[in-house]
């Protein structure tokens, strides 16, 4: 299952970038895609929440000025509609 999940990691950081995300490739399960603004971070999550999908973010003081971020965690379980779902919302609902 570790290996899965790494691999749904993968798979989600490949679309999102593909998407023209901007998005630290994955060492485990979790992908961050970077938001314009600790604001847009939050209002991001929220509206993606919005659409029945669940994320997080980071902003300061949790992390540094200029690096607030969508947070994913990436699940052995999750399908290949499941990826294609989170990516599609994430893409529709982005702040910019």
């Amino acid at each position: 299952r570790p290996a899965r999940a790494r691999a749904v990691a993968a798979e989600l950081h490949a679309r999102l970038t593909a998407e023209g995300h901007e998005a630290v490739r994955p060492d485990a399960a979790v992908v961050s895609v970077r938001a314009p603004s600790p604001d847009a971070a939050v209002r991001w999550a929220a509206d993606c929440r919005t659409e029945g999908l669940s994320v997080g973010c980071f902003r300061p003081p949790s992390v540094p000025d200029g690096v607030s971020r969508l947070r994913l965690t990436a699940r052995a379980d999750l399908s290949e509609a499941d990826i294609e779902r989170a990516v599609r919302v994430i893409t529709a609902v982005r702040p910019w």
